[in-house]
């Protein structure tokens, strides 16, 4: 396996006061994945980018990346780098083509039209190259945030909640431009506070809380170690309560004796379980016309653990 594009080994921020920010994170970006990092307000997520994009110094600990190490090889760690931050800051008279060149030489690159073209055509703005920024929508000034972050050829682009106060149709349009990105080679990381973008985009899953790294897992393994499942058997007839034959099964009456929900761990023997079971409800008499299963959503694993650790 390659060297991962971003190691962090024991890294803590303490400010003054004492308010420890982060606490002994460590993680690994591997290269070319789309990475979602999740936690509620205040649990470090944001001072986690900041230091790993050189923006705040850590109290302790080290960051590598793609081998440079951030404090003592600041400018080869931090071109490696695009930070798409959550608002538009750049001077609101300025053209797209302008904003996003002067952006490329903040970093020291050489001018290179041809490379302004490729990003902004990639994005869909190569038509508002010549518009101000404050003629623009909303959508548009949040692409116009990533083209800057792209305009120095970063190989990590960290999207600080990308699509926070958008519309659905518009998020699922910035889905779509941050596949594309990493199918041109950039790792992406993000956090964000819909779990459903996580759930959509992401190959791996980190969780922190107070400032402490929870898990970091492979999204499917999460989902499938920490999700529920449930069964439901939408009954012929309804019954007034369980038989006794049943009891010793994780059942529950619902919809007014109506339906059997049976909920079990994702990391049961599911296809094992719900066969012994359907033979149980068979020889107790009981028939049904129709069932159908659901599993934990994301969201559902992650205020469960959340909760677990608070």
């Amino acid at each position: 396996m390659s060297a991962p594009i971003i190691d962090v080994k024991g890294l803590t921020k303490v400010y003054n006061g004492g308010f420890e920010a982060l606490k002994g994170i460590d993680l690994e970006i591997r290269r070319g994945e789309i990475f979602a990092l999740l936690g509620p307000n205040g649990a470090g997520k944001t001072t986690l980018i900041s230091v790993i994009c050189g923006l705040v110094n850590p109290s302790s600990g080290r960051v590598l990346v793609d081998g440079h190490d951030i404090l003592d090889d600041f400018r080869a760690a931090r071109s490696r780098i695009g930070l798409v931050p959550q608002e538009l800051t750049s001077e609101a008279f300025s053209t797209v083509w302008d904003t996003v060149s002067f952006s490329r030489g903040l970093f020291g690159k050489p001018k290179d039209p041809a490379h302004i073209e490729k990003v902004l055509r990639q994005l869909s703005l190569w038509e508002k190259r010549k518009n101000r920024l404050i003629t623009l929508s909303g959508g548009m000034k949040r692409r116009v945030l990533i083209a800057k972050a792209l305009a120095h050829e970063p190989q990590v682009l960290f999207l600080d909640e990308p699509t926070a106060g958008v519309d659905v149709e518009l998020r699922r349009d910035m889905w779509e431009v941050v596949r594309g990105l990493r199918q041109s080679g950039v790792t992406i990381i993000l956090t964000t506070h819909y779990i459903e973008e996580a759930e959509e985009m992401a190959e791996r899953i980190g969780v922190i809380r107070a400032g402490e790294l929870v898990l970091v897992e492979d999204k499917q393994t999460l989902m499938a170690s920490l999700g529920r499942k449930e069964l439901t058997l939408h009954l012929r007839e309804p019954l007034s309560q369980l038989p006794e034959a049943l009891a010793h099964r994780s059942l529950t009456l619902a919809d007014d004796g109506h339906a059997l929900v049976y909920r079990y761990d994702g990391a049961d023997d599911g296809e094992g379980a719900i066969a012994d079971l359907l033979g149980e409800v068979d020889a107790a008499g009981i028939t049904f016309k129709d069932l159908h299963t659901r599993q934990s959503s994301l969201e559902e694993i992650f205020v469960n653990l959340v909760k677990e650790r608070t």
